[in-house]
């Protein structure tokens, strides 16, 4: 079977070395430092979570499992609709190839709203890390199961030498031990396998109690209503990540509040 991870970050390394060849570290360092202030990520879900739950709204176009989600896909007018649906924070995937994203989505979708954002990207090289902060990123996701030890620390230690927060990706045993060993309070399980793409909530179920106690447990994918959501919260995750689901819905901001509705006691 394709191990599809694999496969994305060998074509990632193929962009990291595009973009090292169209511009420079100084000159990306300069845009990141001139780019519009951090809003704070992991504040936003913190806030959130502690009165009910808190909400990465992800713009997805595309994916590789799902193929094309949504045609009328626009950053702005989705962003917006997530920000009066609820939402804490927002996820906009920028990998062009696989996700039909794009950077500009970035500027698009954060320009539309208040809300910290994500950039959804697989993240290997220092240089997308400083990317990201020029694009306004708020936020940057680190996924341990495409990063050895030594890069994950040192791309979590760039992103917050810029004031970003980082959301550090789990999906088994081993890569929670590993995550635990970073800096961020950020933590996501993410319930999809990205080397085959099955997703299965027991995943989060089995993972989710066993995160460190001073950390904000995330759960990711596969998540598409308020009974996944409290299942996920009786395993102790207060915030989720959610994309398909709601990028299909005819009326994101209606969709949006409706999964945030009536949350478990925490």
């Amino acid at each position: 079977m394709e191990n599809v991870l694999a496969t994305i970050i060998d074509e990632k390394h193929n962009e990291v070395r595009a973009l090292g060849g169209t511009t420079s570290f100084a000159a990306l360092d300069q845009a990141a430092k001139a780019a519009s202030p951090v809003r704070g990520f992991a504040a936003a879900l913190a806030r959130d979570s502690a009165k009910g739950y808190g909400l990465i709204a992800e713009l997805k176009k595309a994916s590789p499992s799902k193929g094309l989600i949504r045609a009328d896909f626009d950053p702005a007018r989705l962003a917006k609709a997530y920000e009066d649906g609820g939402a804490s924070c927002l996820s906009v995937l920028t990998d062009r190839k696989w996700f039909q994203g794009a950077p500009e989505f970035m500027f698009a979708a954060r320009n539309a709203v208040t809300l910290p954002v994500l950039r959804k990207d697989f993240m290997i090289d220092p240089l997308q890390i400083v990317e990201s902060r020029a694009l306004g990123a708020d936020c940057i996701l680190l996924i341990m199961a495409a990063l050895d030890d030594t890069l994950a620390a040192e791309l979590e230690s760039v992103a917050l030498d810029y004031g970003m927060d980082v959301l550090i990706e789990c999906h088994d045993s081993a890569e929670l031990a590993r995550a635990a060993k970073l800096r961020s309070p950020l933590m996501g399980i993410n319930n999809r396998n990205l080397k085959t793409m099955d997703v299965s909530l027991d995943v989060g179920v089995a993972m989710l109690p066993n995160l460190p106690q001073d950390r904000i447990a995330i759960a990711e994918s596969g998540l598409s209503t308020p009974t996944d959501l409290a299942r996920m919260a009786a395993a102790g995750a207060r915030c989720f990540l959610i994309g398909e689901s709601l990028m299909r819905a005819d009326d994101v901001a209606v969709a949006t509040k409706t999964i945030l509705a009536n949350p478990v006691a925490g």
